[in-house]
C-alpha cells in the first residue's frame, strides 16, 4: 500500500515531516513525498501521487498566507483537490492551515504539526480501521484545535 503525500515550498512549516512521522508510527504502507510551489499546485501533485506512481490516498498539505488573494488561492485549491478526489476516485485528505489562525509563530508551527498528525491518523483511519471514523462519528472532532465535542443526543 502507498500513501502520498503532497506539500509546498510556500509552507513556513514543515507539514510533510510531521505527516510522515505519524504514519510510519501508524502504518507500514510506503510513503512517497511529492513537492511542489505552491497550494493550488496541489491539485495536480495529488493526481499524479495517484494516478502515476499508484498511491492508495493522499495527504495534500499546504499553508495558506493571511491576505484576502491567500483565501482565494486556498479556495481554489481546494476545489481542485475535489475535483481530483472525484476524477480518481480516490480519497485526498485535505491540510490546510492558514497563518492567521494562530496569534504568533510558535502557536502557528504547534498548530501545524498537530493538525497535520491527527489527519495523518485519519488517514490511517480511512485505510486501515474505517470502523474507527464510523465511531467517531458526530463527536466533533476538530483537527488541530480541541474537538467541539457532541450535542444533542
Amino acid at each position: 500500500m502507498k500513501i502520498g503525500i503532497a506539500d509546498t515550498n510556500f509552507a513556513r512549516y514543515d507539514m510533510a515531516r510531521a505527516a510522515i512521522k505519524e504514519l510510519k508510527r501508524g502504518c507500514s504502507a510506503e510513503i512517497i513525498r511529492y513537492t511542489v510551489p505552491g497550494v493550488k499546485d496541489l491539485p495536480v501533485a495529488a493526481k499524479i501521487l495517484i494516478e502515476e506512481r499508484g498511491c492508495c490516498l493522499v495527504m495534500a498539505l499546504g499553508m495558506p498566507g493571511p491576505k484576502p488573494i491567500d483565501k482565494t488561492c486556498a479556495h481554489e485549491a481546494s476545489t481542485g483537490l475535489i475535483m481530483a478526489q472525484l476524477m480518481t476516485n480516490t480519497h485526498i485528505i485535505e491540510v490546510f492551515v492558514h497563518e492567521d489562525e494562530a496569534d504568533s509563530e510558535g502557536e502557528l508551527a504547534s498548530l501545524a504539526e498537530r493538525r497535520t498528525r491527527e489527519h495523518a491518523e485519519n488517514a490511517i483511519k480511512l485505510l486501515y480501521y474505517p470502523e474507527r471514523l464510523t465511531r467517531e462519528a458526530g463527536t466533533g472532532q476538530r483537527e488541530g484545535f480541541e474537538d467541539a465535542g457532541r450535542v444533542g443526543d
